[in-house]
């Protein structure tokens, strides 16, 4: 009699034979297609230990899509590998909706390649191939891989695997060493990569819901140094109909691609004349920003906040104290040399001093705090600033308004006492969502990053980290909002929670940050008197509200398709009359508007009137007034609205206050 094992199933405790796999325990549930061990992801051809928590994973379930698509990469690679024998493996990753992989090939993919490449996964997936894993040691990874030059690299710097590019621990991190083969019906040993795992059981789970996207350039390891490789990029889903979905949907982002609107809408650009990454905003895109930045100082200024303005650029040192050079200094901007000073003959006199654009408000704030002493009366302290920074982006990761180099952040810090901190994040946090609200969002979820157990990559005190991430923890769970905790994507200095948002089309945005910072004070040497006399470290909270002004007109900009509430958009109303003889008419309604504060303007150009409706439907006006004969007649206008409808004869005093109540009320 086989020996038995004891395990629990799903929250269930059962017993097992010694030496049962995946396959056996699920054989009845076809969509499983990974198992959960002990709370690490398994192939299901793998025995189950004894005394193990398993779990099964669905494919529906986003660890079970991640596989589906990491499955889908490595049958992609074998498809390049057959038609390009030449082609030497990069890495292949899933992300987010899909997966990529990277290809050293001679000539760049072409459109007729991608056709090309789909069908031959197809044949691949109908052989119905089985994902093999295999355990080897370091020499035999090295020697299986021998082709393989970029693979090599990688098993070369297993060590610091998660640094050693985008989607390399996926491949070669942890403890051990795997390979992967595809194995076809005769059990024959067709395709190997390097590989962590784990795979789908075989590849029929694959059907025929994968689509190969686009290719794109993509440096070796993130680095222009590298050669540049070709990157696949494709998508795989459960089924032919969430494929479908999901074009749809990136059929509907490229439609409100905020770059494609912003164009149309004359809102920004980025002129080559100025430099990669740094936008311009137009007068129509100053209103949008105008509006947006007004009534987030209105609302600030109500909630206890005070304004400050500091320089766009600083010496080196205030940086270099914060922490931000030692730890991100690839991200900022290069120095700039100054103050020193030469003889006639060429000789320094003075030794000059490296100056930086900045690239956070944080160090600045901190500076107007200590520039007298502070008492616990005075606390918390809340400083705001719209203050543009700058960052050293890699042009290949620039994108619109999204990705830049020069960017408005809406920052704010907060000095509190201890006693005041969670009360202060509960207020930041019901604040932020409340703002967010008045610009039309509704959707939020929290995501709490703490530290990780790698001590040499955060700076303070175990004591500081638990307190700040338990408070921030218990506002989380106090918001009612769904909490995800991720360890290892905290700040240097401390932890953080991030608000996300879904917009219109589904998509998540993460936007607001709070952070809770007890390391800036100490290396400040921060201090206020507390009530009994004594000197006590203030905590500090950064925050940030839109994350930067450019990116979240961006977001904005898509989750509205450009159709902005009427309080937002540049040109609220537009005054077409139907013929000339109309225009003084319709001149005078569009004046009591603007002398009311509304955005008004009369088109009495030169068009034909059903040109100048498609051009007002075009820009996306809310509200076109309409003016001709019977409208004349009877002291009226018509409104035409964004959807195509019209409501007829509406008398012009009850026009303006309905105009007035959509745009105070922010309801259009």
């Amino acid at each position: 009699m086989s020996e038995q094992i004891s395990i629990t199933l799903n929250g269930a405790p059962t017993t097992l034979e010694s030496g049962t796999t995946g396959t056996t325990v699920f054989e009845e549930s076809p969509t499983v297609v990974v198992m959960r061990v002990n709370g690490e992801l398994w192939d299901l051809s793998r025995e189950i230990p004894a005394g193990a928590d398993l779990e099964s994973v669905e494919i529906t379930e986003q660890d079970g899509l991640n596989v589906l698509r990491h499955s889908t990469a490595h049958v992609m690679a074998q498809a390049v590998q057959q038609l390009f024998p030449e082609a030497k493996l990069g890495i292949g990753p899933y992300i987010a909706d899909g997966f990529y992989f990277d290809f050293d090939v001679d000539n760049p993919f072409t459109p007729d390649d991608l056709k090309a490449i789909e069908k031959a996964m197809q044949k691949i997936i109908n052989q119905a191939q089985t994902f093999e894993r295999e355990v080897v040691g370091l020499d035999e990874a090295k020697a299986r891989m021998s082709d393989e030059p970029y693979k090599l690299e990688l098993l070369g710097v297993r060590d610091e695997a998660e640094d050693a590019a985008e989607g390399a621990s996926m491949e070669v991190g942890g403890d051990i060493i795997t390979l992967y083969h595809n194995v076809d019906r005769r059990g024959e040993r067709v395709w190997t990569d390097l590989c962590r795992g784990p795979h789908l059981p075989h590849t029929k789970l694959i059907a025929n819901a994968y689509s190969v996207m686009r290719a794109a350039g993509a440096y070796w390891r993130g680095k222009e140094s590298n050669p540049q490789l070709q990157r696949l990029y494709g998508t795989a889903w459960p089924t032919k109909e969430d494929l479908k979905a999901y074009k749809d949907r990136l059929a509907e982002a490229e439609r409100r691609d905020h770059r494609r609107l912003g164009r149309e809408l004359d809102l920004f650009s980025f002129p080559e004349d100025i430099g990669s990454g740094l936008s311009v905003w137009h007068p129509r895109g100053g209103i949008l920003r105008g509006e947006m930045e007004q009534h987030a100082r209105r609302r600030h200024l109500a909630a206890g906040y005070s304004y400050v303005y500091t320089p766009h650029i600083t010496k080196r040192d205030l940086f270099e104290r914060s922490g931000h050079i030692p730890t991100y200094e690839e991200d900022i901007w290069p120095p700039i040399h100054m103050d020193e000073e030469r003889d006639e003959a060429g000789n320094i006199t003075k030794q000059g001093q490296d100056y930086f654009l900045k690239p956070m408000n944080c160090p600045m704030h901190i500076l107007i705090y200590k520039e007298r002493g502070r008492s616990y009366r005075d606390l918390p302290m809340k400083l705001a600033e719209n203050g543009t920074v700058y960052r050293n982006e890699r042009s290949g990761a620039l994108h619109g308004l999204i990705r830049v180099r020069g960017f408005t952040q809406d920052d704010a810090h907060l000095f509190v006492t201890a006693d005041q901190l969670e009360d202060e994040i509960q207020g930041v946090v019901e604040f932020v969502i409340s703002l967010l609200r008045d610009f039309g969002l509704e959707d939020f979820e929290l995501e709490l990053s703490m530290r990780d157990e790698e001590k040499s990559k955060w700076i303070g005190s175990d004591e500081h980290w638990e307190a700040a991430t338990n408070a921030l923890r218990n506002v989380g769970r106090h918001s009612g909002l769904k909490l995800t905790e991720t360890p290892g994507e905290a700040a240097f200095y401390g932890p953080k929670i991030d608000l996300k948002v879904t917009d219109a089309i589904g998509r998540k945005w993460q936007l607001s940050t709070v952070q809770v910072d007890l390391n800036l004070p100490e290396r400040f040497d921060m201090e206020y008197t507390a009530a009994d006399g004594t000197r006590q470290r203030p905590i500090m909270i950064h925050r940030a509200l839109f994350g930067s002004i450019e990116r979240f007109a961006a977001i904005l900009l898509e989750h509205y398709a450009g159709a902005f509430p009427a309080w937002l958009a540049p040109v609220q109303v537009r005054g077409i009359p139907v013929a000339e003889p109309f225009n003084d008419y319709l001149a005078d309604v569009v004046g009591q508007l603007t002398r009311r504060g509304v955005r008004a303007e009369l088109d009495d150009g030169t068009d034909r009137f059903p040109k100048k409706i498609r051009t007002a439907s075009k820009e996306k006006i809310p509200f076109v007034l309409i003016a001709g004969g019977e409208d004349a007649e009877a002291g009226a206008v018509s409104f035409r609205f964004r959807d195509g409808s019209q409501d007829n004869q509406v008398p012009i005093a009850e026009a303006v206050e309905r105009i007035l109540h959509a745009i105070e009320s922010r309801e259009a």
